[in-house]
């Protein structure tokens, strides 16, 4: 609903990382349905978040915003003031944290915090925050070079989910007279998004590249997917120099005159960087929707080096095949991909499956549907229906009440909710999926069922969507404020089974859930359009600050997701993508189609990175709540449908 930073400012940033799930602290209960706190059972009441707020909660907020900043006395003198408060290992975290931090976020070189760090691991061993200290210090270390005590801590690192730190680690290994090929083929699944490499890796590439074991090529296209980025400076400490650096630089504001002046001046560089050129003029292109990028890459792939286009212009290299029904150029793009991209992302496997069946292969292409068609995503549904089969919901996996009630005494759970009751999302995450780890398929729904009787809807959908074998779809899609949401659905003939499939991806149930732009409540309704929306139905002295209650925000987000779809023509695809970046969006992306294309290709094509994710997940959920909550299994591919090209007309709709 035009409410993501990327939409506002042009950036392509996951969703993940921009939604905030906030809930007010002076809620009553932060996860409960006011109209439904009555029918939780007894024995789970005592269990609901905890009521009130107190003075030391606040003061133990304060603390974790003091270690947000590396603020070193604030945090010691808040700490200090904490004596037995019950998070006592948080409390000791938030006083070593800002020492190993500088202001700016950097990892401090001194050793004045090690054997406050030591005492630390060695108490807490084993927990969930002990795994974060160590993430910390790792840093600290990798800084310092100090590979001996690194290597040691690095291997009990659980999670190993940092960039930065597997940087170091192959440092180290480089340090240590490892082979430079090895670690430099090693590197190529660390070394994918530069938002991520920081001081660590800027180092380890030109060592690689010092050691012999990493091209001077390879480095500077590794350079060239920072510059692609915005990342210039990082680009040069990568790669060095890069002879094509005007050309990334043209291509990034006007693709279309970079196009053009290369076509013309392409004869003056050799042949490596014509064809990374091409590619990365590819590229932006493509997300500009402009045909030529098929020629682009076209060009691109006569010349090769598949191996040096960035991950940004292999993915789109792809979907430019796609959008100009170029089955050939999607084949060879998805053969050229680094594998590691290829395996990451099930659309790679569907398309590669689609460009075989294109090219009459169609045993091979029935090799690749089967690879996915067990995945309960947009992709697994969609091979699924290439190889004949329905997307019904698997057979249900029941748990017993005393399974359930085990999940009750967890401390990581009991932790969670505490946490939660204080607005810290982010460490109740961190403790609710810790206790996960190692769980069996039915004691992850048992712990889901738990989560959805204390009214935690977001741990019930994330718990339960983790089971591999046995699975329970009604907590994997769960219908919390049915009684509120389907009255409104039925007087406005809206699908309900796509109103939960976009709350779903939109706040995952989470009732105060909030934007990082002002987008509220369970349908992330902006407040201009929820005052558009409440004249347009009558809604009377309504007031944004009422946006808050449920009934009121599922009634408007409801009417706009009604309103949308008449916009556009009553395509599914089109008015989800209208609901998350604004109906003029969606309007301009299927008038720079050139001819009817399938739905399922618009979606992988939608340039905003958000809107492409949101609209596939959308689709995805509400074909698995139409199987749930009524037994139907639709065709997704015929939800999909096709999007005929169409002149853009301007919306009243905000």
């Amino acid at each position: 609903m035009k409410k993501k930073s990327e939409i506002l400012k042009g950036n392509q940033f996951c969703w993940v990382k921009i939604l905030i799930l906030g809930i007010a602290l002076s809620m009553p209960s932060a996860f409960a349905e006011k109209t439904k706190k009555s029918s939780l059972p007894k024995s789970y009441e005592s269990k609901a978040v905890p009521a009130q707020i107190t003075d030391a909660d606040r003061m133990f907020i304060d603390l974790r915003e003091a270690a947000r900043k590396n603020d070193v006395f604030r945090a010691q003198q808040l700490s200090s003031n904490l004596v037995a408060y019950p998070f006592d290992d948080y409390v000791t975290y938030f006083s070593i944290k800002p020492q190993l931090f500088d202001s700016g976020g950097g990892p401090r070189s001194d050793y004045s915090a090690d054997s406050q760090v030591i005492a630390f691991l060695n108490q807490y061993q084993g927990t969930a925050l002990a795994d974060r200290m160590r993430n910390d210090w790792l840093l600290v270390l990798g800084k310092r070079k100090d590979w001996a005590r690194f290597d040691v801590e690095y291997a009990k690192f659980v999670l190993d989910d940092d960039t930065q730190v597997k940087c170091y680690s192959l440092l180290s290994k480089l340090s240590q007279g490892e082979n430079p090929t090895k670690l430099a083929i090693d590197s190529r699944s660390v070394l994918l998004d530069p938002s991520n490499f920081g001081q660590a890796c800027q180092e380890l590439v030109p060592s690689l590249v010092a050691a012999g074991g990493m091209t001077p090529s390879e480095a500077r296209a590794i350079g060239r997917a920072a510059s692609e980025r915005g990342f210039d400076t990082m680009a040069r400490r990568l790669g060095g120099e890069d002879p094509i650096a005007e050309i990334v630089k043209t291509a990034k504001v006007d693709p279309a005159k970079a196009y053009r002046e290369f076509l013309l001046t392409s004869s003056r560089y050799s042949k490596e960087n014509q064809a990374v050129a091409w590619g990365v003029i590819g590229q932006f292109l493509a997300k500009k929707l402009d045909p030529n990028a098929d020629d682009a890459y076209r060009l691109q792939q006569e010349l090769g080096y598949n191996e040096l286009l960035s991950v940004e212009s292999q993915e789109w290299k792809v979907r430019a095949g796609l959008r100009a029904k170029d089955w050939s150029l999607v084949k060879n793009a998805i053969e050229g991909m680094n594998p590691i991209v290829r395996s990451k992302d099930p659309a790679w496997t569907y398309w590669y499956g689609r460009a075989l069946k294109a090219q009459g292969q169609d045993a091979k292409a029935k090799e690749s549907f089967e690879f996915i068609d067990e995945q309960y995503n947009f992709y697994g549904q969609l091979a699924r229906e290439e190889l004949g089969k329905s997307n019904h919901a698997p057979s249900r996996t029941k748990v017993t009440e005393q399974e359930i009630d085990a999940m009750a005494s967890r401390k990581g759970f009991v932790r969670s909710e505490r946490l939660y009751a204080m607005n810290l999302r982010f460490e109740g995450n961190r403790e609710w999926n810790w206790e996960l780890r190692n769980m069996t398929d039915k004691q992850l729904l048992a712990a889901a069922e738990y989560a959805k009787r204390i009214q935690l809807f977001d741990r019930v959908v994330n718990t339960a969507d983790r089971t591999k074998q046995e699975h329970d779809f009604s907590l994997r899609y769960p219908t919390p404020f049915r009684d509120e949401l389907s009255p409104i659905a039925r007087q406005i003939d809206l699908n309900l089974a796509w109103a939960y499939g976009l709350i779903r991806q939109e706040s995952r149930f989470i009732m105060n859930a909030s934007s990082s732009v002002g987008a509220s409540g369970l349908m992330q309704v902006m407040p201009n359009t929820a005052k558009y929306v409440a004249k347009k139905i009558g809604m009377l002295n309504y007031t944004n600050d009422k946006l808050s209650d449920t009934n009121t925000n599922l009634t408007l987000g409801s009417n706009y997701l009604n309103m949308v779809l008449v916009d556009l023509d009553g395509s599914w695809v089109l008015a989800s993508a209208a609901y998350n970046a604004g109906p003029s969006r969606s309007k301009a992306w299927r008038e720079k189609l050139t001819s009817p294309t399938e739905g399922a290709i618009f979606a992988e094509t939608i340039p905003f990175n958000e809107t492409r994710t949101y609209v596939k997940n959308v689709l995805s959920n509400a074909n698995y709540y139409s199987s749930v909550m009524n037994g139907q299994t639709p065709s997704l591919k015929q939800r999909l449908g096709v999007i005929s090209p169409k002149a853009a007309t301007q919306s009243e709709l905000p």
